[in-house]
């Protein structure tokens, strides 16, 4: 899942996001309102967690313009306000929860666990090619009822390559979704995380899912034929 944090501690956005990735979440942060308000209406995101005091628009602002365009998109408030007014206020205001600090990081990751299990369907919560089978939720990937760990970045492209099953990506599309990235031409980013992940995903089982698209890109090919 890729998650957004809008918070200006940089420390405490930095262990909060530490704290996420190493349960192989993507993360970005922002960290004042109208960065956090940009970021969040152009990029598809999973969940926004958002301070309420920040520098440039406040919290509230940035929730109430993301719910005139973004209804369902998940929102936890993060905040030392610990008023019941400001509760009612952003829950009103279309927060899904609402948490003060301080807080337990185990708090926040079961909350957040929580929203994006409500958020998605089953069906888009568990991604299945053949016998592959990615939980976007719960940061699971089993081939043949095999554990196959993961990391951040693998899990990511992976997740973009099923989602997109039998659709040629090129490696500008990849890297820009992946990595939030620009393509350069020069990097072969793209290429060594393929590789990585074809040792964990492909190597030993049988048929191979990820196949190399000449002069396009990579694809995984729902039936394990090559493109």
């Amino acid at each position: 899942m890729r998650i957004l944090i809008v918070e200006d501690d940089a420390a405490l956005s930095s262990f909060i996001r530490k704290g996420l990735e190493a349960e192989h979440h993507a993360v970005d942060v922002a960290h004042e309102g109208n960065q956090g308000r940009s970021m969040a209406m152009e990029f598809a995101y999973d969940l926004v967690v958002l301070d309420l005091n920040l520098p440039g628009v406040d919290g509230l602002s940035v929730l109430k313009s993301l719910r005139q365009r973004k209804a369902n998109l998940p929102v936890m408030i993060l905040t030392a306000r610990s008023r019941v007014e400001d509760r009612v206020q952003c829950l009103d205001s279309g927060a899904d929860d609402y948490l003060v600090k301080p807080f337990s990081f185990l708090e926040l990751s079961a909350r957040a666990r929580a929203l994006l299990r409500r958020s998605h369907l089953p069906s888009e919560s568990v991604l299945t090619v053949r016998d592959l089978c990615l939980d976007r939720v719960e940061r699971k990937v089993e081939r043949a009822g095999r554990h196959i760990e993961l990391t951040t970045k693998e899990f990511a492209l992976l997740e973009y390559l099923m989602r997109n099953a039998g659709r040629r990506l090129t490696r500008a599309m990849i890297i820009e979704h992946v990595w939030n990235l620009t393509f350069d031409s020069t990097t072969n980013v793209v290429d060594v995380y393929i590789n990585y992940l074809r040792r964990k995903v492909d190597d030993g089982f049988s048929p191979s899912l990820i196949h190399t698209v000449r002069g396009v890109g990579y694809q995984i090919s729902p039936d394990g034929a090559s493109a």
